[in-house]
């Protein structure tokens, strides 16, 4: 639907945001290190206890950025991309073929993830396509979702919620006893 390097930004936006949600999974270097192998990231690492909570207090804006209307979405875009004075540039380096860079490698962890969301985020932007991000549906979670299927039907952020929420509809069934029935 999008370029690679959109879903891949947008995939590792909501996933940074994601940690947030109890329990908060990250919390150590070694989370950071994981999630930076998970979405291949590459350029500059401090790899210190700064680090760690410069990208964890970006995950309030990161949320904003995801889940908020066109309008408020524009104006972040454009504060983000202003401040970390953002020159978009194709580059190229494994395992990807030509892709968008905003910001240089050596640029902070922190600037380069925000920068890197806010470029994908045009593209959502300019297509009217913020309806394929949203909240997970499962009750008390607060997850953020997107939704890169055809018929848009993703509703949860993980598997577990999903699991939590079809449970409980079961069990809420099986109480009322409206319990479906199955052939055997």
């Amino acid at each position: 639907m999008f370029a690679h390097d959109t879903e891949s930004s947008l995939q590792a936006a909501v996933a940074l945001v994601n940690t947030a949600e109890e329990p908060d999974t990250l919390v150590t270097l070694d989370d950071l290190d994981e999630y930076y192998a998970a979405f291949s990231f590459t350029g500059r690492r401090d790899r210190d206890q700064a680090e760690l909570e410069a990208v964890r207090v970006l995950r309030p804006l990161l949320r904003e950025l995801l889940t908020s209307d066109r309008e408020h979405a524009v104006t972040l875009v454009n504060t983000i991309l202003a401040e970390a004075r953002a020159l978009p540039q194709l580059v190229r380096h494994e395992p990807f073929d030509w892709h968008l860079h905003a910001v240089p490698s050596d640029a902070p962890l922190p600037t380069r993830l925000a920068v890197e969301a806010a470029m994908a985020m045009i593209d959502l932007i300019r297509t009217d396509e913020l309806s394929r991000l949203g909240t997970c549906s499962d009750d008390g979670c607060d997850g953020v979702v997107l939704d890169l299927t055809r018929n848009r039907s993703r509703r949860f952020c993980s598997v577990a919620c999903g699991n939590r929420h079809a449970v409980a509809a079961y069990r809420a069934r099986k109480a009322t006893g409206q319990e479906p029935v199955t052939a055997d």
